[in-house]
């Protein structure tokens, strides 16, 4: 798929200015705000009507960009990522003290690399990760369309990238790593079993120097 560099470029400058599109993922279509502007953030709450003590993921353009975000990273982690990144995991991890207050109502952030260069050229031209929640109002359908987005949250948002129909049709799943073994908190695009399988990988990789307790 080719990124137009105009209409990203356009985009960068919408989302800078406190603005929410929609844009297309390698799972759904998504919401995205700059994941360092409160008031974006904000409004992306609302736009959803997601209640606000459900915090919400975010998007980066490399694993490495992990470090930024999360502390500390398991080993786990970094294997998972190397596994399933890019793609459909959406891993839960201790955030780092750096990340303020309104990206989380607790101790955890939810970060995934995707697998689709429109969210990958948003993050790059940015600068930062961005808020990366399902285009869609609380309770309702995902949207897998730039038309389905714009039946739901019309009228709600800046602008949409219409890249046509999401490839996966499926959320993304949703791992927790603060610790051992890892915890499926939602099934998505990526089956349980296959996470169950990279964690009996990742023990036998590491076994003599690993517990497999929590």
């Amino acid at each position: 798929m080719t990124v137009r560099q105009p209409e990203i470029e356009e985009v960068v400058k919408i989302l800078e200015s406190s603005g929410v599109i929609a844009f297309p993922t390698d799972t759904v279509y998504g919401l995205a705000a700059d994941a360092f502007n409160p008031r974006a953030v904000a409004r992306i709450y609302e736009i959803k009507t997601r209640p606000g003590y459900l915090q919400l993921p975010l998007l980066i353009a490399r694993a490495d960009q992990l470090a930024t975000l999360a502390d500390p990273i398991p080993q786990i982690a970094w294997f998972l990522a190397r596994h399933f990144w890019p793609g459909g995991l959406t891993m839960v991890l201790a955030r780092a003290g750096s990340v303020p207050d309104h990206l989380t109502h607790g101790s955890t952030i939810a970060v995934r690399v995707p697998d689709h260069p429109i969210p990958l050229a948003l993050i790059e031209h940015l600068g930062r990760p961005i808020v990366g929640t399902s285009a869609n109002i609380s309770g309702q359908a995902n949207t897998l369309t730039a038309e389905e987005v714009r039946q739901q949250l019309g009228g709600k948002i800046e602008f949409i990238i219409d890249a046509g129909r999401c490839p996966g049709g499926k959320e993304s799943t949703v791992v927790e790593v603060t610790g051992e073994p890892p915890v499926v908190l939602r099934q998505g695009i990526i089956a349980s079993h296959e996470i169950d399988q990279a964690y009996e990988e990742y023990l036998e990789l590491n076994s003599g120097t690993h517990c497999c307790g929590r």
